[in-house]
């Protein structure tokens, strides 16, 4: 067999239904049944998390409501999550995928990219892929479907055409016939918001997208639409980078609220909480940003995101909690409110952050200036590092892997 192409060659390994999967390699009796990981049920933070393709079958789907879910499959198997069941065979996963080459980038915990370029001077890209996808499924009993094209959007796109246990190979020639008549909400990086702007251009499938005049959907969409534009053409230069995941850009918490909420005193006090976690997660890694977001979902599920750059870059819980309560008076209405979320990002590494002298932050530098001098004194008789600021003192927690399970999972990969 020939090779696909004298070109990149990726992988997009796509872990199916990987909760519920989980939960049915670890209790066989579960399998062939509807069943389906949420919260607690009796809170209206009981959504559905994942389903088992048995369930999905029947209409459950991600985000139902719990009791939604129950009324439409009352043999529905509920189970709570198990996260540190989901970490182990993620770590597994990869641990397989590490045989093959070091190029691998993680994007989730059920999901990532690998680059076998050179593994294909021998061996036909199917034959490894399949090969990938039986131990997998023999060695984890979790199925998976994998999608191979010459860049990262194309197989991503690839592994999503075909599941469960699907292989399914995207080339650029395929383009015009498998892609472009589909609608533009089915590509990859477009979402509801992004649909409605590109509707009212007059952009409806990926192929209006692909063949729209690049100045038009700048102005529409700025640089995001260009990028797309170039993706639903099959351009995409992405390298996949193992490195990405040393790389956090944003730390940020969100609740569901156990009832749709007007009251103020409420609601000041959920941001107080959200305020908390997030510092607490950026103290855990040492780090600061300068761009806070806030995330609000009405009654309606009607979305609202408001953020706000500063000067400097912010860590500290006082200052998270205040900026954000003033952002959510900029920007709610009075509508019933269902979630909130608190987001700091462009992060860095606090020893990275240097604070720029203004007219706005000179006292605050002048009222620490005797402590330096102090510092400096100590240095001068004990040696440098003797003393250090509070932010540095101390062994590095290991709270956030606690906290934010999504993006912490990383870790157990960074060895």
């Amino acid at each position: 067999m020939k090779v696909l192409s004298k070109g990149r060659i990726i992988f997009h390994v796509d872990m199916n239904s990987f909760y519920a999967s989980v939960e049915q390699a670890h209790n066989p009796e579960l399998k062939g049944k509807t069943i389906a990981i949420a919260g607690n049920p009796k809170e209206r933070r009981g959504i559905i998390v994942t389903s088992s393709y048995e369930a999905r079958a029947k209409g459950i789907y991600t985000t139902m409501n719990v009791a939604e879910a129950l009324r439409k499959c009352p043999d529905l198997i509920l189970l709570p999550p198990d996260f540190p069941k989901y970490r182990a065979a993620s770590k597994a996963m990869f641990s397989i995928l590490r045989g093959y080459t070091d190029l691998i980038e993680p994007v989730s915990i059920d999901e990532g990219y690998i680059d076998i370029t050179k593994n294909t001077d021998n061996r036909h890209p199917i034959e490894i892929a399949k090969e990938i996808q039986l131990r997998i499924l023999n060695e984890l009993d979790l199925p998976c479907s994998i999608g191979i094209a010459p860049n990262k959007f194309l197989a991503k796109t690839a592994s999503d055409m075909k599941k469960p246990m699907g292989i399914t190979v995207l080339r650029k020639r395929d383009i015009p016939t498998k892609l472009w008549p589909l609608p533009v909400i089915e590509m990859h990086g477009v979402g509801e918001s992004t649909a409605k702007k590109l509707a009212s251009i007059k952009v409806n499938t990926i192929g209006d997208l692909a063949h729209i005049e690049e100045h038009v959907i700048r102005q529409a969409l700025g640089k995001n639409g260009v990028r797309l534009r170039a993706r639903a053409n099959g351009e995409d230069n992405r390298e996949v980078d193992p490195n990405s995941i040393y790389e956090t850009k944003s730390v940020g918490n969100s609740t569901t609220l156990p009832n749709d909420e007007t009251d103020n005193e409420i609601l000041e006090k959920t941001f107080d909480t959200l305020a908390s976690k997030v510092a607490e997660r950026l103290d855990a890694k040492k780090l600061c940003g300068p761009t806070l977001s806030i995330h609000i979902r009405d009654a309606d599920w009607q979305n609202h995101t408001r953020s706000r750059t500063f000067h400097n870059p912010i860590y500290h819980k006082d200052v998270i909690y205040e900026e954000a309560v003033k952002l959510f008076y900029k920007t709610w209405d009075g509508a019933p409110i269902r979630l909130l979320g608190v987001t700091i990002s462009n992060v860095i590494d606090r020893k990275q952050s240097v604070e720029q002298l203004s007219i706005f932050n000179f006292e605050d530098f002048a009222k620490q200036e005797p402590i330096y001098d102090l510092i400096n004194k100590i240095e001068k008789k004990f040696g440098k590092g003797a003393i250090q600021k509070g932010v540095e003192i101390g062994k590095k927690s290991n709270y956030a892997s606690k906290t934010s399970f999504s993006k912490d999972f990383l870790d157990d990969l960074k060895e």
